[in-house]
């Protein structure tokens, strides 16, 4: 038989308000009843009952963690920082639902008895209907990776463009001038905001930009190797490929070992992201590290904040970008 709040009432010597109070960190309970209450709920394996918990305090206990599309665009590595960024946080205090906003039709499903929060991991406007629903429905909200106009919604990004900006600055150091582009999935603000940065540099060091070096990605393996393929079949190929994110460099690494060529011998190769794998390729993978866990950790927090103790803090946040130089990208003469 499952152990009960009243349970650990009895054994405390107070009343089961007071135990669910403390369970649930409540102010009004002093710090040496909480410990003392937790105590002996963790001796007895007590585990939170949600389903009557979200009945008497008119809560469901899911927070969404939505995408805007798990289908295309979305890698791995991206997804699984985004997921363990939010779940440090909420632990087993909400049940966690991820799902893709476009897998849905209409968003009647979508309301206050159904969420008590969402994240969105935006990539692209194309969400901002849903994103526009959820606060109709008073659900807080926190938009993680793009910017939104709403100043009444929680925004955590970090500076993409300058990130892309600094990795074209760091390959022109190293001597490169015929530098390609593997952009990312067209439409997604982040394929716009590195394209920016990288030809931003670009031009302020006065190199001109071959359209034949400007090549189409995916955000996935299989569009860095075809786009890098292309690449080697021109009669001058780049001596350095800035790819718009990991999963593409290691793509176009492979098309280059392919050919038989090495890296960076034969020709240097940059990400963006700098996701958990990164470092344990070889060559290990000159990056731009961009803190996805860490802005999902931070609205997540933000977002429970605003949950659980009604606390009201709109102001946009972003977080650095970094350099991360390992052993893929060479210098040259």
């Amino acid at each position: 038989m499952s152990v009960t709040i009243k349970d650990i009432a009895k054994l405390a010597g107070v009343s089961h308000t007071t135990v669910s109070r403390a369970l649930n960190d409540s102010p009004l309970i002093s710090m040496e009843t909480k410990l003392r209450i937790r105590a002996i709920a963790q001796e007895l394996n007590y585990t939170p009952n949600f389903s009557a918990k979200s009945l008497v305090l008119d809560r469901s206990y899911n927070l969404g963690l939505f995408f805007t599309t798990l289908s295309e665009g979305t890698s791995a590595g991206f997804f699984y920082e985004a997921i363990r960024g939010v779940n440090t946080v909420i632990r087993d205090r909400y049940h966690l639902i991820v799902k893709g906003i476009d897998d849905y039709r209409s968003f009647q499903a979508i309301t206050r008895k159904s969420f008590d929060g969402i994240v969105v991991v935006s990539q692209s406007r194309d969400d901002q209907p849903f994103i526009d629903h959820a606060v109709a429905a008073q659900i807080p909200v926190a938009v993680l990776n793009r910017e939104v106009e709403d100043k009444g919604i929680l925004n955590i990004m970090s500076d993409e463009e300058q990130g892309a900006f600094q990795a074209a600055t760091y390959l022109i150091d190293q001597g490169h001038r015929r530098i390609a582009l593997i952009e990312g999935r067209k439409g997604f603000k982040s394929a716009q905001n590195r394209k920016e940065g990288f030809l931003q540099a670009m031009r302020q060091r006065g190199i001109t930009v071959k359209n034949e070096y400007l090549m189409p990605g995916m955000y996935d393996l299989q569009s860095g190797f075809i786009s890098m393929k292309q690449l080697l079949e021109l009669a001058e190929p780049p001596t350095a490929v800035f790819c718009c994110n990991d999963e593409m460099a290691l793509g176009a690494i492979k098309a280059i070992t392919d050919k038989g060529l090495q890296v960076p011998k034969d020709l240097s190769v940059m990400g963006f992201d700098d996701t958990v794998f990164s470092a344990f390729v070889t060559p290990a993978l000159t990056t731009v590290r961009r803190p996805i866990e860490l802005i999902a950790r931070e609205g997540a927090i933000r977002l429970l904040t605003n949950i659980e103790q009604k606390e009201q803090d709109h102001e946009p946040v972003y977080l650095k970008t970094e350099l991360i130089i390992r052993d893929s990208v060479r210098k040259i003469n």
